[in-house]
């Protein structure tokens, strides 16, 4: 039975909504973020950086969102494109530009602290790196002009796409100003599995 180790509004909230599309069985494990579970020891032993999530999967321990994402789809076809193809190559892109480009900056807006004494300029020039990130994925999707990021199927990358750009929520030109990237997010936002981990995990308006 895979297990993920998740809290609301978290980094897990990608791999619960691919969980819910795909409709294997899972359980929920919460993480008891608010008493710093996650820095403690049991947690530590199955991710060292004493980050959320956490994917178990029988014998296998696997964290960093995108990587659960991949393995998932993996395991469960139709959520990725063939491999060896040139949709899979912009599958590969995709995946590693969200994560490590736009994910890795929207960490410097939410924990500026960590980064510098003055926290509110590096709020601000992360914001401001932030826009033309969300631009980009504008631009993509007005590109192609499918109803999902990769074009006509809704692969492992949406659920992705979708957490990242909720994250932007309260930021002065948030994702969803964008034309392309407003009018996909409601289309992610209203399918019924976002809207059941939505529900379960309690996420307050606006949600995105």
């Amino acid at each position: 039975m895979i297990e993920l180790h998740y809290f609301p509004s978290n980094a897990s909230f990608a791999p619960h909504i691919l969980l819910e599309e795909m409709g294997i069985p899972f359980t929920l494990r919460q993480v008891d973020r608010a008493n710093n579970e996650h820095k403690s020891p049991a947690y530590l032993k199955l991710n060292p950086n004493g980050l959320i999530p956490t994917l178990v999967d029988g014998d296998l321990v696997l964290y960093e969102t995108a990587a659960i994402l991949m393995h998932l789809a993996d395991c469960h076809p139709g959520f990725a494109p063939a491999p060896g193809t040139p949709e899979r190559a912009q599958y590969y892109k995709w995946m590693t530009w969200l994560t490590n480009t736009l994910q890795a900056m929207l960490i410097h807006y939410f924990y500026p602290d960590r980064m510098a004494s003055d926290a509110a300029e590096v709020k601000a020039r992360a914001e401001a790196q932030v826009a033309p990130m969300l631009d980009q994925l504008d631009a993509e999707l007005a590109r192609h002009g499918g109803p999902w990021f990769l074009g006509a199927n809704y692969t492992a990358v949406d659920p992705l796409a979708f957490m990242l750009c909720r994250w932007t929520r309260m930021q002065a030109n948030p994702a969803k100003t964008r034309p392309a990237l407003g009018a996909y997010l409601k289309r992610v936002f209203e399918r019924e599995a976002t809207q059941r981990v939505v529900a379960k995990e309690k996420l307050p308006d606006p949600v995105y």
